[in-house]
């Protein structure tokens, strides 16, 4: 499918709040975390909404360790 960007960057979306500003705050505090450049953080943060919430978990898991 494709390879993920930050691997070693693991995100707890089971279980968790499904609402999208949720995810997208845990993804953006993930990454803030590891050390991700904030330039980096906001591509992410523009895919990540450029769509419907399907394509918003799909980003996700494109970018990070996604569970």
């Amino acid at each position: 499918m494709f390879d993920t960007k930050y691997p070693i960057i693991t995100v707890q979306l089971t279980g968790q709040d499904g609402n999208a500003f949720y995810v997208l705050g845990l993804c953006q505090i993930a990454a803030r975390k590891a050390g991700i450049p904030q330039e980096d953080i906001n591509v992410f943060l523009r895919e990540a909404k450029s769509g419907d919430y399907n394509h918003l978990l799909r980003v996700c898991m494109k970018y990070f360790d996604v569970q």
